[in-house]
Order: C-alpha cells, then structure tokens, then sequence
C-alpha cells in the first residue's frame, strides 16, 4: 500500500480507539493514506486520513485497497 491510496477499514485490532472514532469509522470506513508509522518497533502502520477531517493508523491487514 502506498501513500495517497484510497483504502476501506475492514477491521480493527483493539488498541484503544474511543467509541466516538470507531463510531466516524463505522459510517464512513474509506480514506487516504498519508504516512506510516513505527508502532511496535518493528512494525509498520499506515496513518489514513478521513473526509471528516480525523486520522489515525491502523496495520495494514486492517485496511483492503479501494477501487
């Protein structure tokens, strides 16, 4: 996956996002990547950005590429 590719969430490993995040993502799962991040050390997560104006990142088994 690359940066500026529209990707869908198609789920989300528990890691403490709020109620009100899982909420935005639950109506619209589809976003843009802008980045990555290191997040254990040794792994890689994509930093997505929504229309609603929020981001985060999410592992990449996490997110399916869109169109």
């Amino acid at each position: 996956m690359e940066i500026g590719q529209k990707v869908r969430v198609q789920g989300i490993s528990d890691r403490g996002l709020s109620a009100d995040m899982v909420s935005k993502l639950k109506q619209n799962p589809v976003g843009v990547i802008q980045g990555y991040r290191v997040v254990d050390g040794k792994g890689i997560g994509l930093v997505v950005k929504f229309d609603e104006g929020f981001s985060t990142w999410f592992f990449e088994n996490e997110l399916k590429a869109e169109g």
